[in-house]
């Protein structure tokens, strides 16, 4: 069942499953959400680093928009918590560490690692994605989002 499946109306609480498009978008909004309520810029910047992904790129914008909306809702009302538990659960393991790239890329957009350090640590352990893997991504994304 999809997240689309509960929208349509089943039953309450965030569903046993997630799409691999849903988790993906999920793992982004929460990592955008991080530091509070994701801007309308955010949920933008979250389009475009997900529209390139073969899985997402058959989604159109109003799409997109319509998932990000309903995770959002999801966060709202469940908390951010219950929607992560069930976003790390439902992706696939050898796209944990591309969601964490993608994730970490939309954190360090800025290129200031110090405030989200530790939240972007606590993510790839929650992703169970090895430290060495996780370090090495950070990097790289902060060396992308230097200039």
């Amino acid at each position: 069942m999809s997240l689309f499946d509960k929208a349509s109306g089943s039953q309450g609480g965030v569903q046993n499953a997630l799409s691999q498009a849903e988790a993906f978008t999920a793992i982004a909004l929460i990592a955008v959400a991080s530091d509070g309520n994701p801007s309308q810029k955010q949920a933008s910047d979250i389009y475009q680093a997900l529209s390139n992904l073969k899985m997402l790129n058959r989604h159109s914008k109003d799409e997109m928009q319509s998932m990000l909306d309903q995770l959002s809702g999801i966060i709202r009302h469940e908390g951010v918590n219950s929607l992560f538990d069930t976003a790390k659960d439902s992706i696939q393991e050898d796209l944990r560490e591309t969601a964490f790239a993608i994730a970490t890329d939309l954190v360090l957009a800025d290129g200031i690692l110090a405030e989200e350090e530790d939240f972007l640590t606590e993510l790839y352990q929650a992703l169970r994605i090895r430290s060495e893997i996780g370090q090495k991504i950070i990097e790289v994304m902060l060396i992308k989002n230097r200039g």
